[in-house]
């Protein structure tokens, strides 16, 4: 039978009144004094109240302390104290409460336990390199992959990080005292290998910690440049068989053509074969400019007089006003990739006036968009545009968003393509420059 802790108490009380009262009365009786009556009730009273409340109180004081000492065990982290029920009111039910919560923080500590043991397998067994290293520089966490690396094989843990990179390769050290994610090539047994290294800062428990991740990515550029050579070989192949093929036939006919008198047939195969000699020559110049593609000379360059000098090859129109602080890039080339720009705006099918350029200072860096009113980019195109050789144009070759990315990309900026927000036909090329020319 349920008890509430009211109703004991109560219980507890009414007997010490009916207690009280009849001791009271009986001294009324036989004393015929109400002040000795009273008297005589409260010393009956106190001896009685005191009883009481050490037996409605005792079963509380256990539970609480036993509670108490849970939770002091639960604060260093054992969660294995668990408490008897002794009684079945709201006592009863705390204790039931407090050993639930103890058997909830023992499973949720054994499946963590479990998460950590499978991801620091993971950590331990990937050939990602791994270094976490606190504000002081020491190595607070790596794995074997890390260990192997800079230690051979041995402990790093309170290693300082920069005495160890003491030891290590010039292109390695060069590579980790950097603050950018960067890719470089350090010889391993003799053969140069590639590495890609990411720098992370966070803070852990209120204090800085970087995270070093480095990834050896020669296997991966080495199946990436068996596919891109396949593909190259593929396109020049199919140029040049799509080329030579009429003009072995037109040198046939023109052989032919020259034993009879009218030279009218004679000029028209002469002429085609210099039209597919000259596509030829285009071809292969593509493939050359992009191969060739010199390190950007950034100097201080005037907006106005560089939109200017656009505006006197290709027509277009300028959106807003150009900024009052110079930029800085490498003119020429930067030139070519507008040029390009513009060209592929003017060949979607907008008309020169709706073919616009905004040029916008974002303090850290410029911001140049190419915006037309074309039928605008499909999905496939949007994906794969800035890929090497992909082309939508019968006689392209694939090279000139890719070129400009490069161009962009070796100024540190970015390049990318979208259509118009708003939903209206047309697509816009969004550069990145930073103010200051840096390298990827």
């Amino acid at each position: 039978m349920r008890t509430s802790l009211a109703g004991r108490t109560a219980i507890g009380l009414g007997l010490v009144a009916l207690l009280v009262a009849a001791v009271t009365a009986t001294a009324g009786y036989y004393f015929r004094a109400p002040f000795v009556a009273a008297l005589a009730g409260l010393l009956a009273s106190v001896p009685l109240v005191l009883w009481v409340a050490t037996r409605v109180s005792h079963p509380w004081s256990r539970v609480l302390r036993a509670v108490s000492d849970g939770i002091v065990s639960m604060r260093d982290h054992d969660f294995s104290v668990s408490i008897r029920r002794i009684s079945n009111d709201e006592l009863g039910d705390l204790v039931t409460a407090y050993n639930a919560l103890g058997d909830l923080l023992r499973r949720e500590r054994l499946d963590l336990h479990q998460r950590e043991l499978l991801l620091d397998t993971v950590i331990q067994t990937t050939p990602l390199v791994m270094v976490l290293t606190n504000s002081a520089g020491r190595i607070v966490y790596s794995n074997i992959a890390a260990r192997q690396l800079f230690h051979g094989g041995r402990k790093l843990e309170g290693l300082d990080f920069m005495t160890l990179l003491e030891q290590s390769p010039a292109p390695l050290r060069e590579a980790l005292t950097g603050n950018a994610d960067t890719l470089f090539t350090m010889e391993v047994d003799g053969e140069p290998q590639v590495y890609h290294l990411s720098q992370r800062r966070f803070h852990l428990n209120a204090q800085p910690q970087q995270l070093l991740l480095l990834k050896q990515l020669t296997r991966e550029l080495a199946a990436q440049e068996v596919v891109v050579w396949k593909k190259v070989i593929r396109v020049i192949a199919h140029e040049l068989n799509n080329s030579l093929a009429p003009i072995t036939s037109l040198a046939h006919s023109g052989q032919l053509l020259a034993r009879q008198p009218d030279r009218a047939q004679l000029d028209r195969v002469f002429t085609t074969i210099g039209e597919r000699a000259a596509h030829l020559a285009s071809f292969i110049d593509g493939y050359a400019r992009f191969a060739k593609l010199p390190t950007p000379r950034p100097a201080p360059v005037d907006w106005s007089q560089f939109m200017a000098r656009l505006q006197g090859a290709l027509p277009f129109h300028l959106e807003g006003a150009l900024p009052l602080r110079q930029g800085s890039f490498d003119a020429s080339q930067m030139q070519q990739v507008m040029i390009n720009l513009l060209k592929n705006a003017a060949e979607s099918g907008s008309r020169p006036d709706d073919i616009t350029v905004c040029v916008r200072d974002r303090v850290e860096a410029f911001v140049i968009e190419v915006a037309d009113r074309g039928t605008g980019l499909t999905e496939n195109v949007l994906r794969d545009a800035l890929l090497p050789f992909y082309s939508t144009k019968a006689t392209g070759t694939g090279l000139g968003l890719t070129l400009c990315r490069e161009i962009v990309e070796a100024h540190g900026g970015r390049l990318s393509l979208a259509n118009r927000p708003d939903g209206s036909p047309g697509a816009v090329v969004t550069l990145w420059l930073p103010c200051a020319a840096q390298r990827p």
